[in-house]
């Protein structure tokens, strides 16, 4: 496996634990109505939306390599 794959590979990966993270985050908020819930539930949106604009970007940026 190239380190470009493995980079890919990795930032796919994050972003899907970004997305879990928020999925979690919600079903506390919806069990604890607690506010820093809803604001965790923010920050893994915010993580895995900038980690698939990353990845595009970083998978463009290398296309010919």
């Amino acid at each position: 496996m190239s380190l470009k794959a493995f980079h890919l590979l990795f930032i796919g990966l994050s972003a899907i634990l970004g997305a879990f993270f928020a999925a979690w985050s919600i079903g506390q908020f919806q069990v604890g109505h607690e506010f820093s819930y809803l604001a965790a539930c923010a920050l893994g949106v915010a993580i895995a939306g900038t980690l698939v604009v990353y990845g595009a970007a970083f998978q463009k940026k290398t296309r010919g390599m």
